[in-house]
């Protein structure tokens, strides 16, 4: 395993049980609990940059989600529930309860906001505020699809074909993979704003056969069981009740097309406030300055 340690100073490292095996979590800090969950295809290493300055005004956990770096990582069901964001949200609750936090924030990025806005619909007691980093909901998502935006998100269809096709496909070549495809979503089509840690975390998580079964069963649900999900909430009025921020690139993938904000404001989220961001998809890391700027006033305002 990768040492992360020096990208977490003063962070310790747990391991919890949850409902399908042991999540690993770095917590550090004191005050108000946010939970940082990281995207595809990365760890929670992503939070680097974020999270220690978090850490001044906040007790922040960063997990790894199941199947991805070191939390458990179990072979799927097909994308029916295992890897399905309430799925994976029960084990954000698992983590938080453990630590002791009923009530926290949430800032997710990527498919860590996915898990994070289906929490708050599911478990609106628990999540106090929502930061959702660069993302549409699922179902904006798929009921959007054109050709522009099916050739900008080719690996949501790609990676959610019947197993094993994606997975014997991506074995052949999993870090080069990697590599081009974390490129391709940043502004600059580069990796020079990655931390050479981060990169190993995510590149050892993805060299291993399990996680990119798991990687492509997380896009399985994403087609089937999270947009099920996603269409059922919105054909009955259901709402997220905690604040929510929402930030997006200004080269990221939500920003082409309708309004990231306005689309969240008529689907799921009407109170949402957000703003772009001067990054490609990657904000904690493209921009981290940034993207704090955004978040802390967020994170600090009192309780309605």
């Amino acid at each position: 395993m990768s040492n992360l340690d020096s990208l977490f100073p003063g962070f310790k490292a747990h391991w919890i049980d949850g409902p399908v095996g042991r999540i690993f979590a770095r917590v550090g800090g004191e005050g108000p609990p946010v939970v940082l969950i990281h995207g595809f295809p990365q760890t929670h290493a992503e939070w680097h940059k974020l999270a220690p300055e978090l850490a001044k005004t906040h007790t922040v956990i960063c997990p790894d989600l199941r199947g991805y770096g070191w939390s458990a990582a179990p072979h799927g069901d097909g994308g029916k529930e295992t890897y399905s964001k309430r799925g994976m949200g029960e084990d954000i609750v698992a983590v938080m309860q453990a630590l002791g936090h009923v009530r926290f924030a949430v800032v997710g990025h990527d498919r860590g906001a996915r898990v994070g806005y289906r929490l708050a619909l599911d478990h609106p007691g628990r999540v106090e505020r929502l930061a959702l980093l660069d993302i549409l909901p699922t179902v904006s998502m798929w009921e959007g699809m054109n050709a522009e935006r099916a050739m900008q998100v080719y690996h949501w269809t790609f990676l959610a074909q019947p197993e094993p096709v994606p997975e014997n496909l991506i074995k052949a070549d999993p870090l080069g993979w990697l590599d081009h495809t974390i490129a391709s979503w940043t502004r600059a089509k580069d990796l020079k704003h990655f931390d050479r840690l981060a990169l190993a975390s995510y590149g050892e998580s993805f060299n291993d056969p399990a996680r990119i079964h798991a990687a492509c069963e997380d896009y399985r649900a994403g087609a089937t069981t999270d947009l099920a999900q996603d269409q059922a909430d919105f054909a009955a009025g259901k709402k997220i009740l905690c604040p929510v921020l929402a930030l997006w690139g200004e080269a990221g993938i939500p920003a082409k097309g309708a309004s990231p904000l306005e689309i969240w404001r008529t689907t799921f989220a009407p109170q949402a406030e957000g703003l772009a961001v001067d990054s490609g998809h990657f904000l904690p890391e493209e921009n981290p300055s940034a993207t704090l700027a955004a978040l802390l006033p967020f994170l600090s305002k009192p309780a309605a």
